[in-house]
């Protein structure tokens, strides 16, 4: 008969850091670690490496070893976890735990957000998804990748920033001072912008999004289109899942609080706040584990 955990290992492992955390049955936190990004678009062993240094770090906080680690449940929620082949490679990699369980970051983040019940969460980072859990089963919005989807996120306010500079500066559409100071980065040359879109990714256009946010907020008449189109995005991905039926929704990710004041006033309603965070999603995740 498999021997009941007494312990619990919750790890986020996101694009950006990997954050762990241990915890005992009553939920006191016994240790934490932190490491770096942790994302199957680096390669399975890169970010089996990462939550490595990660849990271990929170192992040595904890004054863990081989013993508590044979008597611990770990949840792990990793980033690019739906990559074709990443959780059997996952799931093939020798741990030191009693049980280990995956899913997708954003999955734990929803598991956080709602302590393990249903609802879902709508994430308005650098990219934008709506994620969660009716009845056990999962629901998807949105959340394809940049530049064909990820609509309202920050890389996708950043797009549509250099889209109306270079229109600005061809005539096409009034100046602004956002739109100006959009192409002052590319010394105001369009083939400055081609070069640099050339090798831009979805993160290099979302560093672009606080300035469209300042801009938009100082009342600039092309960020506020811009911030306003991003928030009628997250609306939809929003009600959406309220109609898939979702009983509560969440709002997450770095653009959350800057675009919550634009969502429609039915939306923000509507929006819960979270419980938790994506660890903790993680440790629910591992006492589920358990329980099986």
């Amino acid at each position: 008969m498999k021997t009941a955990p007494l312990f619990y290992l919750g790890v986020d492992g996101g694009g950006t850091g990997c954050r762990a955390r241990i915890e005992d049955e009553a939920g006191t936190i016994l240790g934490q670690g932190l490491s770096g990004p942790a994302t199957t678009r680096l390669g399975i062993d890169t970010a089996w490496a990462s939550i490595t240094r990660a849990y271990e770090a929170a192992a040595e906080e904890a004054g863990f070893g081989a013993a508590e680690f044979k008597r611990t449940a770990a949840g792990i929620g990793l980033a690019g976890i739906g990559r074709k082949g990443a959780l059997e490679a996952l799931q093939a990699i020798e741990h030191p735990f009693l049980d280990i369980d995956f899913t997708s970051d954003g999955m734990g983040a929803c598991l956080g957000a709602h302590s393990g019940l249903d609802g879902a969460i709508v994430i308005a980072g650098t990219g934008s998804i709506g994620l969660g859990f009716v009845e056990g089963q999962p629901l998807r919005v949105g959340g394809y990748g940049f530049p064909i989807s990820d609509e309202g996120s920050g890389a996708d306010l950043g797009l549509k920033a250099v889209q109306l500079a270079l229109r600005a500066h061809d005539g096409r559409h009034d100046r602004s001072a956002l739109l100006s100071e959009i192409m002052h980065r590319f010394q105001d040359d369009p083939m400055e912008a081609v070069a640099w879109m050339d090798r831009a990714t979805a993160t290099d256009y979302a560093a672009l999004a606080p300035t469209v946010m300042r801009h938009a907020d100082q009342g600039d008449a092309a960020g506020r289109r811009i911030v306003q189109a991003a928030a009628e995005h997250i609306d939809t991905l929003v009600r959406a899942l309220f109609e898939k039926g979702a009983p509560r929704v969440t709002l997450l990710g770095g653009l959350s609080s800057p675009l919550e004041p634009w969502l429609a006033p039915d939306v923000r309603r509507r929006l819960k706040p979270a419980d938790g965070d994506a660890v903790s999603g993680a440790i629910i995740l591992a006492r589920q584990r358990a329980r099986r």
